[in-house]
């Protein structure tokens, strides 16, 4: 079992508390898991709470002697009620909380614990610092990428005519856990589900559903309105794969295009003009732009091509990014997007997707996880990145 080292923790606490100071907070608490297990290093049940000028205490609902395996921190504590937390804290004025994602009635009950304070919405603060990625999470997220490339090779041994998406889903998702994929990918949402893939293929990729991406799928019911279906894959059609992995909490996003038989000239062409966005863009990224510049850019490098109607979306389903950050959420700092206003970081690690929707046809796409590294950018999910006919 690997564990967040000491060190990597101590330094993502104290980049925290230099935050923390700038915001006037004197504490923090976190009770979303994906932050408090980025702080800690342990996804036991728990509510983690960082003071301006003391130690980090995490204290445990459930399970003590995992959490104590699992953490460096020195101070691990068993809790049963919020009045056995307020007797190891001082009074404070103002207190960081995640108020992005914590529920209001949970809001209500801890203002009656903690008394008097002002409550200041830490989340934008976690969300920066997680920002730009340390040396041990880009490993992490390389060995992802590495159960990743081995699960695309099998593309060829398990697609065939005739399948649905969803069993060819479900087949690559068995592989990928036999690799050590969790099969999960979190997202920051109260309403978000997906599965860790979407499959897509001929006219379900033009069908746009709940989720803010370019094509949504069809999926398996009004109850999972969302990816692979019950259709079954034909000759002569375009098969998108997005195929996300997820190893040790950490993910890559990857997508890639396929077909049996033959790929209709539409889709070929298409592909290739993705795929010029995609390292035009990151060219510029080098260049030091700001996200909504780099998106802008994209937007007129599709209208040049004659795609600007199709790209990212098509009429009212366009999407409003080109990229997102990944690490232990699938959607994280940086985006480029429409409405973010800062460059990429040397440290950096994102998902680029330049993707077409033809309306009643099809789709075709692109992505890649890309790091930021010593001025320049590498292609962490390097798999082959032609269109593979079956």
């Amino acid at each position: 079992m690997l564990y967040t080292p000491e060190k990597e923790i101590s330094r993502r606490i104290e980049k925290l508390k230099t935050l923390m100071e700038k915001a006037s907070m004197d504490g923090a608490f976190f009770h979303y898991k994906i932050d408090y297990y980025y702080l800690s290093g342990t996804m036991q049940d728990a509510l983690l709470f960082v003071p301006l000028q003391e130690e980090p205490i995490l204290f445990v609902k459930r399970e003590l002697t995992r959490a104590r395996r699992e953490s460096p921190l020195n101070l691990i504590l068993p809790v049963r009620s919020a009045k056995e937390i307020t007797k190891q804290i001082k009074p404070m004025k103002r207190v960081g909380l995640q108020l992005d994602v914590l529920p209001y009635n949970d809001v209500l009950k801890f203002r009656e614990v903690i008394g008097d304070c002002e409550l200041i919405n830490v989340s934008p603060l976690t969300k920066e610092l997680r920002k730009v990625k340390s040396p041990f999470e880009i490993g992490l997220i390389e060995k992802a990428a590495d159960i990743q490339k081995k699960v695309y090779k099998m593309v060829p041994e398990f697609l065939r005519e005739g399948m649905t998406e969803i069993e060819l889903g479900g087949m690559l998702e068995a592989y990928a856990k036999t690799l050590g994929h969790e099969g999960l990918l979190r997202v920051r949402s109260l309403n978000y589900e997906a599965y860790s893939w979407h499959i897509i293929s001929g006219k379900t990729g033009s069908i746009v559903s709940q989720s803010d991406s370019p094509m949504g799928g069809l999926g398996l019911s009004p109850a999972f309105p969302v990816g692979a279906s019950m259709k079954r894959i034909k000759r002569g059609e375009p098969i998108l794969i997005d195929f996300g992995i997820c190893y040790h909490g950490y993910q890559v996003d990857q997508t890639r295009m396929y077909a049996i038989g033959n790929m209709p000239e539409l889709y070929v062409r298409a592909y290739e003009a993705c795929r010029e966005i995609l390292y035009r863009v990151l060219d510029k990224v080098l260049e030091g732009k700001k996200s909504r510049e780099l998106f802008e850019y994209s937007k007129r490098l599709a209208d040049e091509m004659g795609y600007g109607d199709v790209y990212l979306g098509y009429g009212s389903h366009k999407v409003r990014f080109l990229a997102h950050g990944i690490g232990i959420e699938l959607a994280e700092l940086p985006f480029i997007a429409a409405n973010h206003e800062y460059p990429i970081e040397e440290g950096a690690v994102f998902a680029i997707e330049p993707k077409m929707v033809f309306p009643k046809k099809g789709a075709c796409g692109i992505e890649n996880t890309v790091l930021i590294e010593k001025g320049n950018y590498r292609i962490i999910t390097d798999g082959d990145e032609d269109i593979l006919i079956l």
